[in-house]
């Protein structure tokens, strides 16, 4: 058996195909198939007459998005509309017959009816798009995955049940754990801090984590696959953008090496390797750019940035830089974790920083607190831990500590080494890779505040 994107090959040879119904066309004199396969559809091609009444009966029965086996010669033939080959078939087996009537129109992806899709989404992902956007996901993890091993990372996989709410208690949920509560990882960031102080100097992990987010916009989801890295012995968080940009562009130069022709000729979007280094810009010069350009961040935001403003950077990045990409740097103390490092120079601003691919948030990153009585200090202030957890003059009172924190801070008082890393979005790289628009689409299972299902 071989892939229908391989046909086109063995001209005058008998192959066998398998794949879904796409297409099914009978007329007086002739009967026409489409079959389409992970790879490509192909035309199968049959005269009706006595000598084919077997194949002309099958064909006949089939339904819409049954499954088949087709064993036949392969005609190449420029009059073939479809791709320029056809197979004109000795036998049909269907492997499952289609209920007659679809619940969804495969060929119909808006807005209006992503809702029922979303129902329907084994049928949903039958797509030749829907199929290339996990194909381009998976290379994609895996260049990942090349760029880390190939500088001496190793993979992590953190725990998802966790005793105490992880770095806030804010969007979390919670569930019974024989008896007594657990909750579902917001982030592996306190175990990937663990993991630096445990001395494997660089780590990665691909995995789940969960947000009781009650978000209904296009980006957001309760479930996701987060991308995560930390490593040790950094002099300057800007060590980490560094490393962050090169990889990113290692992992699209890998996505447009296996996947480029095809993205264009299935999506119409060229993929384009972006130069490094990306620009960089601090929090006050991105607030000073939209607001040159009659925009102000409104209040709500805390300090921080919202979607219009993130839009509005990343057009300003394309036009003065010709970059999809610009890191945003030194958020304000005030709206990031306590284990983010304070800006000497500035204390009301933190080394972390924000990456915007086409001005859609994508990663947040940050050089660490790694210094124990610091990062206790800051706990303090960002009222987390109780101000009796520090004596006057700066000693830590362990037995103060909150017992939710007291595992992780503890791994900063046994010789942690400076650190950084960040976090990274899996769908919203997709989202911007492929030219969606709503993560849904670029999610193989969508969890959302409103779907549990299928």
């Amino acid at each position: 058996m071989i892939k229908i994107s391989e046909v086109k090959k063995h001209n005058g040879e008998t192959v066998e195909i398998a794949g879904f119904v796409k297409q099914v066309r009978d007329l007086k004199k002739m009967q026409f198939l489409v079959v389409r396969d992970v790879t490509e559809s192909v035309q199968i091609s049959v005269e009706k007459n006595e000598n084919r009444k077997a194949v002309n009966d099958v064909i006949s029965s089939l339904t819409l998005e049954s499954s088949v086996r087709i064993k036949g010669r392969v005609n190449v033939d420029d009059f073939v509309k479809l791709n320029g080959v056809e197979i004109i078939p000795d036998e049909i087996e269907i492997a499952n017959l289609a209920n007659n009537t679809l619940p969804i129109d495969l060929t119909d992806f808006n807005e209006s009816n992503r809702d029922l899709r979303m129902d329907w989404r084994f049928l949903d992902l039958r797509s030749r798009e829907h199929q290339l956007i996990f194909r381009v996901q998976t290379t994609a993890e895996m260049a990942m995955r090349e760029f880390w091993i190939n500088h001496d990372f190793t993979e992590i996989h953190s725990p998802k049940l966790m005793g105490n709410p992880s770095e806030s208690g804010a969007e979390l949920f919670e569930l019974n754990y024989f008896g007594g509560k657990a909750y579902l990882a917001q982030s592996p960031q306190f175990y990937k801090q663990m993991a630096i102080a445990a001395g494997f100097e660089r780590v990665f992990e691909i995995g789940p984590v969960f947000r009781a987010n009650k978000s209904f916009t296009s980006r957001h989801d309760t479930e996701f696959t987060s991308v995560d890295c930390e490593f040790a012995w950094i002099n300057s968080y800007e060590d980490v953008m560094k490393f962050e940009e090169e990889w990113v562009a290692h992992v699209i130069k890998r996505v447009k090496e296996k996947h480029g022709d095809e993205i264009k000729a299935v999506l119409g979007r060229e993929i384009t390797v972006p130069k490094t280094p990306f620009p960089r810009i601090t929090m006050k010069q991105a607030k000073e750019i939209v607001n040159s350009l009659g925009y102000v961040v409104p209040p709500e935001t805390k300090g921080d940035l919202d979607p219009t403003a993130e839009r509005m950077l990343g057009e300003w990045a394309k036009e003065k830089h010709g970059s999809d990409f610009v890191f945003v740097t030194l958020f304000p103390t005030s709206i990031r974790p306590f284990y983010h490092m304070y800006n000497p120079e500035d204390p009301s601003t933190t080394l972390s920083f924000d990456l915007l691919w086409n001005g859609l948030e994508v990663t947040t990153g940050a050089q660490r607190e790694h210094r124990y009585p610091v990062i206790v200090r800051q706990g303090i202030e960002k009222g987390l831990i109780p101000a009796n957890a520090m004596t006057p003059d700066g000693e830590v009172v362990t037995e103060n500590l909150p017992q939710g924190l007291k595992d992780y801070l503890s791994c900063f008082n046994y010789g942690c080494p400076p650190h950084g890393g960040y976090g990274f979005g899996l769908t919203r790289m997709l989202m911007n890779l492929l030219g969606y628009k709503n993560v849904r689409e670029v999610t193989f299972i969508y969890r959302g505040v409103d779907r549990l299902r299928p």
